[in-house]
């Protein structure tokens, strides 16, 4: 952990399409946690491991912006959506770094995420940058943290991982966007899984109708 007095930054990044509840969550959690003292949620630009397309930048950044807003020491940075080409989190680490000279840095994942981090573009770089953080929302989040630590991560790395304590919540994003597309023009409750305001733009710009 860092000494005292050392500043703390967490950067979240995922494509939030759309951002929801599990999301807001797990940025309080980090807040709280990990005392940081900011966290930059961070909209993926051009996602080069995602199989689908995106929705349109404006439309993830307006979301996120909607469902953030409000939370103590987050903030919402668009700069993975100004960057062309692909988006890197070792790039976006490597920025906050220089932006916050001498601060420890926090990435947060969920363990879906962390499982496949050795297919992750420079891994390493960013191991040695950041303390990974790892968001399971399951009863069993302990064991599946430690046998991900044994499978990922070399045994001198293993004290920079940390897990966040999250309650158990069944909400994805995959799943909204096929609860929305099912219904089609019959806007579904969204209650529950996704903020309000962001129910309400997702209505009103018809995003998700249509499967991608």
């Amino acid at each position: 952990m860092p000494r005292p007095g050392v500043r703390r930054i967490g950067m979240f990044g995922g494509a939030f399409d759309p951002p929801h509840c599990a999301h807001q969550a797990l940025a309080r959690a980090a807040v709280e946690q990990l005392g940081l003292d900011t966290l930059y949620v961070i909209p993926t630009g051009h996602a080069w491991h995602k199989p689908r397309a995106l929705s349109a930048p404006e439309h993830r950044l307006a979301m996120a912006q909607l469902a953030f807003e409000g939370l103590p020491h987050v903030k919402v940075d668009n700069r993975e959506m100004r960057r062309a080409g692909p988006s890197y989190t070792a790039d976006t680490l490597a920025a906050l770094q220089g932006e916050h000279p001498g601060a420890q840095l926090y990435l947060l994942m969920g363990a879906d995420q962390f499982a496949a981090f050795g297919q992750w573009q420079r891994s390493g770089e960013i191991r040695d940058i950041a303390i990974i953080c790892i968001a399971d929302r399951s009863d069993a989040a302990a064991d599946s943290t430690e046998s991900l630590q044994s499978s990922q991560l070399s045994s001198d790395r293993q004290s920079a991982v940390l897990t966040l304590n999250l309650p158990l919540m069944h909400v994805s994003a995959t799943r909204i966007r096929e609860s929305v597309a099912a219904n089609g023009a019959l806007a579904p409750d969204l209650s529950g899984l996704v903020p309000e305001p962001v129910a309400r733009y997702i209505a009103a710009h018809r995003l998700y109708q249509t499967q991608d």
